[in-house]
């Protein structure tokens, strides 16, 4: 069973969730092969280190093809977001980029549901 995450590592989670918003938002959607990047959560390690975000991709089937600009673009965004979380964060945590394709399983559902 998962341990419950502390109120520090929730906040901080919500705290690079917003900042990387903004950063995929600056970066635009050219930078991502004309995809819409959302980052649906950030969930931290109990040492703050690590932080696995959560994306969601519009249009879903570029998803994997941002997944790759994302990771090999991890090192730049991890920099960008030192510079916003310098004050409040002793280490910049490591980033994990991961899929979120809950929507995708809703979209399914309701398909199947409607036939």
């Amino acid at each position: 069973m998962e341990k419950q995450e502390s109120t520090r590592q929730l906040r901080v989670g919500r705290q690079l969730q917003r900042d990387l918003a903004e950063i995929f938002q600056q970066q635009g959607m050219n930078a991502y092969d004309g995809a819409m990047v959302t980052v649906t959560s950030v969930r931290m390690s109990p040492d703050l280190a690590l932080g696995r975000a959560r994306i969601s991709v519009f249009p879903s089937d570029k998803a994997h093809d941002v997944l790759e600009i994302l990771q090999k673009q991890t090192k730049v965004i991890r920099g960008e977001l030192g510079r916003r979380v310098a004050k409040q964060l002793r280490i910049v945590p490591e980033l994990v980029f991961q899929i979120d394709d809950s929507l995708d399983y809703v979209e399914r559902i309701d398909e199947l549901l409607s036939k």
